[in-house]
């Protein structure tokens, strides 16, 4: 056998095991419609670490399934090895934001020491977790942080931010509020809040569904509070990535 009938043989087999694949995601895909009618519409599918199990992609969720569409999973792949949650890590991925794509003058900026650093966080101010998250942050050295008004926790919420968005100093009167409970005073005359509007529009694209959310620069994120050690170790390692 030569040399030119060896790489067609090889060729051939590499094309059978693609026509595999896309019949076994032309099943999935399939018998999930067929027998799920109610199932929410699949963006992906591709093959998992596993064997003949698959990974289907709803969005920014997951469910595995074998080649048939016969049975769904749900839950974590872990890999016992390096003790790595794979699953997290590919919604990790998917969630990931542009950090250079989001308007940060639709935020609010507070600059501790030459603020080379920055950190992006959405936050509601009645919301008592952002203030938890807010005093650690206080602790922090060289950086900017923005921070996306999103009030999403009620009518209360659409007030106070649109009293401290138009205060004189925005940054001074948010610190005072989620730091030392400072009463945030009332906002007259004409004020744009569009800002406001944007924010909770891009908190509906990325799937910001709580406050406080955490966006690092290298485009990762982490919901809810999170103590200061934690974010400047997160911090470090997204200047390295």
């Amino acid at each position: 056998m030569n040399f030119n009938t060896l790489r067609l043989g090889a060729l051939a087999l590499s094309l059978c095991a693609a026509g595999l694949a896309v019949a076994d995601e032309a099943a999935i895909r399939k018998n999930l419609a067929e027998r799920l009618p109610n199932f929410p519409k699949i963006d992906e599918v591709s093959k998992s670490p596993i064997a003949g199990l698959y990974e289907v992609r709803l969005g920014t969720d997951l469910l595995y399934t074998d080649e048939n569409g016969s049975y769904i999973v749900q839950g974590s792949i872990i890999d016992t090895k390096t003790r790595t949650d794979i699953t997290q890590a590919r919604i990790d991925k998917l969630t990931a934001i542009d950090f250079a794509s989001l308007p940060l003058k639709d935020a609010i900026l507070i600059k501790q020491g030459a603020g080379t650093r920055k950190l992006v966080v959405f936050a509601d101010p009645n919301c008592g977790y952002c203030k938890r998250i807010e005093k650690d942050l206080l602790t922090l050295k060289d950086v900017s942080i923005y921070t996306f008004l999103l009030p999403i926790l009620g009518p209360d919420s659409n007030v106070k931010s649109r009293d401290i968005w138009c205060a004189k100093e925005p940054a001074k009167i948010w610190r005072s509020w989620m730091v030392d409970g400072t009463a945030i005073p009332k906002s007259m005359g004409e004020c744009d809040t569009a800002a406001l509007d944007r924010n909770l529009k891009m908190g509906q694209r990325y799937k910001v569904n709580g406050t406080p959310a955490v966006v690092f620069e290298d485009g990762s994120r982490s919901p809810g509070a999170m103590p200061a050690a934690q974010i400047e170790a997160r911090m470090v390692a997204a200047k390295k990535g």
